[in-house]
């Protein structure tokens, strides 16, 4: 079976994302020494579950607004949503979908970044209806 074991944020300005993902998320996010324009993205500690990922400038068309996402859309394990759907809005994003329950698993929102990516945050709560 595959696994996904690398994810990529496209930014127009790494570094105005960056600062969005460190404050909501607390992730690491460090310039790569390599010859390549490149951020490392640690999201947490092993050996917790996950992926870690990177970040790069976004080459080309910048996103449409209002048209459908095309891209693999990344969900964060989060402990609580309440406060990060307060927090993205402070931070010069926007959630997209509200908050809503998926049964017997957790709840979940969708939020757009500071260069229009849309990513997922989920509390899991097997009492949620």
């Amino acid at each position: 079976m595959s696994r996904v074991v690398h994810f990529e944020i496209h930014a127009a300005d790494p570094g105005r994302a960056a600062a969005f993902y460190r404050a909501l998320f607390g992730w690491t996010i460090t310039r790569w020494e390599g010859p390549v324009d490149y951020w490392l993205i640690r999201t947490g500690e092993a050996p917790a579950a996950g992926i870690d990922g990177g970040m790069v400038r976004r080459r080309g068309d910048e996103p449409v607004q209002d048209q459908a996402v095309n891209a693999y859309v990344c969900t964060i394990q989060i402990p609580e949503l309440d406060p990060l759907l307060r927090r993205v809005p402070e931070l010069g994003g926007a959630i997209v979908v509200p908050k809503m329950p998926v049964p017997g698993v957790g709840w979940l929102a969708y939020g757009k970044d500071t260069e229009g990516n849309i990513f997922g945050m989920m509390q899991e709560d097997p009492a949620a209806a």
